[in-house]
């Protein structure tokens, strides 16, 4: 898309087109596109259809709010979920922030969660057409500079604003989730924290060898999902790893990297949250809960006890069973089980295609657990239990 047509999406002239490609149940159809051609120029059908799909999908990450929002394909792929972006704009104001630049903001998500937590935002993008988008998303709200974030930041953050970042992961050759590969780079971006506050937003797998000295760093994870790990300077404890769990808040703070005791397997386990494994935290939440691990560097917990706790899926074991592939198919048809859920750290095991080897048949269900113990290989029958 370039600018002009990005103007002509977001002006009123515009809205009949949209409304038509509303009607439609598939956008994407050729029959779609023929039906707006009859009373729109192509370029014009196809931009409103294409507008009509990217809402549709976007209604996951922003709900509601995405049927009156403009987008892009890569800037919706990058986009925060909506929840993630209230957090992290609560957080900048609670550290005193009233003022965020956004440096590379795609069609806006995030500088219209600035807005909404009462920050003044100026938001910089580089494409002149999805910039069109952004200010059009941002309305009143905010003031959308189209340029080059690193020849503009020097200048908007000369007054003590606080800085955000989210630097473009695609290339010519696709999405990337390389470092190197960021736009703007990543050792620009992360220069600009010294001395203010601000927030990188990075790539969950984000190697810990690239994480600078004198920042926190957080691990988000949303409703199960880990979506990001975060760099912030100011008020937060230089070189502290956190897991946060959204949409409750609950943040458990890892402390020194450590491994949690080792012991047998015991009545209970526990699947850490995957913020929880990436910030370092399964040894404080093993403390926290009493828990051990069987074996070392597998991110399962075990206890005799049930215990409470916001940061790991709790697992009654009901069987030990070896790991071995004729003993669980014959567990599977002695139980009459057929929908078998896998879930498997430490091994070389590709859960669908063991699953479809096990034969389950019945109408019965079980949830195996594949682990490596002293004692060898180790498929656990187990139930997710809740703690009251």
């Amino acid at each position: 898309m370039d600018a002009e047509l990005a103007r002509w999406l977001v002006s009123t002239e515009a809205e009949p087109a949209l409304a038509a490609a509303a009607e439609q149940a598939d956008p994407g159809s050729l029959a779609a596109a023929a039906t707006l051609r009859r009373s729109f120029p192509p370029e014009h059908a196809a931009a409103a259809l294409s507008q009509v799909a990217l809402r549709r999908r976007a209604a996951g990450k922003f709900g509601e709010v995405a049927a009156r929002l403009f987008f892009t394909r890569d800037a919706l792929e990058q986009a925060t979920r909506a929840d993630v972006s209230r957090w992290r704009a609560a957080r900048l104001a609670a550290a005193g922030t009233t003022d965020v630049v956004d440096l590379g903001c795609g069609v806006g998500a995030d500088a219209l969660a600035f807005a909404a937590a009462g920050l003044a935002v100026v938001a910089v993008e580089s494409d002149p057409a999805t910039a069109v988008l952004a200010a059009a998303n941002l309305g009143d709200a905010g003031r959308v500079v189209c340029g080059d974030a690193v020849e503009l930041a020097g200048g908007l953050l000369a007054d003590g604003a606080a800085v955000f970042a989210d630097p473009a992961r695609r290339t010519a050759s696709g999405r990337t989730w390389r470092v190197a590969d960021l736009t703007p780079s990543w050792e620009f971006v992360t220069g600009l924290l010294p001395g203010r506050v601000g927030c990188i937003k990075a790539a969950p797998g984000l190697p810990s060898s690239v994480i600078p000295d004198g920042v926190a760093t957080t691990w988000v994870s949303h409703r199960g999902d880990l979506v990001e790990a975060s760099l912030w300077s100011g008020p937060w404890r230089a070189g502290s790893r956190t897991a946060v769990l959204l949409p409750s808040g609950q943040v458990l703070d890892a402390g020194e990297r450590r491994d949690p005791p080792l012991g047998p397997i015991g009545r209970f386990l526990y699947e850490p949250d995957p913020a929880v494994i990436r910030s370092g935290g399964v040894g404080a939440l093993a403390d926290g809960i009493g828990a051990r691990a069987a074996s070392a560097d597998i991110a399962y917990l075990h206890s005799d006890v049930l215990a409470a706790t916001p940061f790991a899926t709790a697992f009654e074991v009901l069987d030990a069973l070896p790991y071995d592939e004729p003993v669980l198919r014959a567990w599977v048809h002695a139980h009459g089980i057929g929908a078998i859920e896998i879930k498997v750290r430490g091994l070389d095991v590709d859960p669908a295609v063991l699953r479809k080897r096990l034969k389950p048949t019945g109408k019965g269900s079980a949830t195996f657990v594949l682990t490596p113990t002293p004692a060898g290989a180790r498929a656990l029958v187990a139930r997710r239990v809740t703690p009251t």
